[in-house]
């Protein structure tokens, strides 16, 4: 059975700072890899990612042995996107570029079985031992971790609706899709981004979720901590050792002293 052994809803409603990273190599070695270097979760990235649903499930089983939860980023908003990770036992799905409260609403609804939502039911599946679990159908909807993304100036304008629609439990900031929409790509400390930011994490406060980012290192990670961020990325698997191979590289061909 695929019960999620870490309540990672249950960490997030406590208030704590939980530090994952984004797979996008669709490989389950580094995806073991990042689960033993100790983040608190890893997402799964079928946006942008170079793996697709064929991958996904060995991803998902080497992390679940190292008790490391792990999140799909879904290519749409489809309701069979959402149902398809949900069946191999992934512990919640985040949903890219929502722009309003009736698109949340739908995809939160994908999350959930009827009657609070239209997820298909099946219990033959992995999520719950290919049918010797079906008793997990009771608290499935409870379980499931629901994140949006706020990646646009359309999304900024009415993100209080949307942080208000019950299922949301993260408002997952997508930095550079909204600092190019606000016309200021990639420049994280102007303050236009820097005010979009604190509207997200008032509008957060204000229904009750907590706020999510991806941070280009860990530096910038724990800054984001600081001000208030609790769900919180770094990096991607392939960035992350590209990076330690760029400096290996550049220290070995760095002139002797």
């Amino acid at each position: 059975m695929t019960a999620h052994r870490v309540d990672l809803g249950g960490r997030l409603a406590s208030g704590e700072t939980l530090y994952g990273t984004f797979l996008g190599l669709g490989a389950a070695l580094a995806a073991e890899a990042c689960a033993v270097a100790g983040f608190d979760w890893l997402l799964v990235d079928l946006e942008h990612g170079g793996g697709g649903e064929a991958s996904l499930l060995s991803q998902l089983s080497v992390a679940e042995a190292h008790d490391v939860p792990v999140l799909v980023r879904v290519e749409s908003t489809e309701r069979i996107r959402a149902g398809r990770a949900l069946d191999l036992g992934a512990a919640g799905v985040m949903f890219p570029r929502v722009e309003s409260a009736a698109q949340a609403e739908a995809a939160m609804r994908h999350l959930r079985y009827p009657p609070g939502g239209d997820r298909g039911v099946a219990t033959y599946n992995r999520a719950y031992g290919f049918g010797l679990y079906p008793e997990g159908l009771e608290t499935a909807n409870d379980r499931i971790v629901g994140l949006v993304q706020i990646e646009s100036r359309s999304a900024l304008e009415v993100v209080h609706e949307i942080a208000a629609v019950p299922g949301v439990d993260v408002l997952f900031v997508g930095p550079r899709d909204l600092s190019h929409d606000l016309g200021v790509p990639g420049q994280i400390d102007s303050p236009e981004f820097r005010q979009a930011l604190e509207k997200i994490l008032k509008a957060a406060d204000a229904a009750g979720v907590k706020t999510g980012i991806l941070a280009p290192h860990a530096e910038q990670g724990r800054r984001y901590a600081e001000t208030g961020f609790r769900f919180v990325g770094v990096s991607s698997d392939a960035t992350l050792l590209v990076n330690a191979a760029r400096q290996a590289v550049t220290q070995l061909r760095a002139p002797v002293q």
